[in-house]
């Protein structure tokens, strides 16, 4: 499976499609009813924004993408 997981914007209303690739020599084919994708259908939520000059520091900014202080 490539692109995993994706994510299907809340607005979309086309064919739901997974993209998949044979990395090995050996041929492959997927047939009907075979599994081979989950969904997990999950809330949407809308933010309001508030623009500020300057963020304020917190301890988890340190370590950089949303650092916890775990390994």
């Amino acid at each position: 499976m490539l692109n995993t997981p994706g994510t299907i914007d809340a607005d979309y209303r086309g064919e739901v499609m997974v993209i998949l690739v044979n990395l090995s020599a050996e041929e492959y084919w997927v047939h009907d009813g075979e599994r081979i994708a989950q969904m997990i259908i999950s809330r949407h939520e809308k933010a309001e924004w508030e623009e500020v000059v300057e963020l304020k520091e917190t301890k988890r900014g340190a370590g950089g993408f949303g650092h916890t202080g775990g390994n």
